[in-house]
């Protein structure tokens, strides 16, 4: 892409109004879950299927140790 182009008025715009959603980006929660046939826990951001429930969580990292606390 040419400079000319990434400094149009459009560009511009579409910039300006896209940087504050890049900016307050944040990674996913970690939840630990718990299988309902042998209770074992599970650290995870997304459910793992039908057979499990979530236990705990928010967490902040994947070993789900750093509890996010409320704002």
């Amino acid at each position: 892409m040419r400079l000319a182009a990434l400094l149009e008025p459009r560009c511009l715009l579409a910039c300006a109004l896209a940087l504050p959603a890049v900016l307050d980006a944040a990674p996913a929660p970690w939840y630990q879950w718990r299988s309902k046939i042998d209770a074992r826990l599970v650290c995870a951001q997304t459910s793992l299927g039908p057979g499990w429930e979530q236990a705990s969580g928010p967490y902040r990292d994947a070993h789900c140790e750093r509890r996010i606390v409320g704002k």
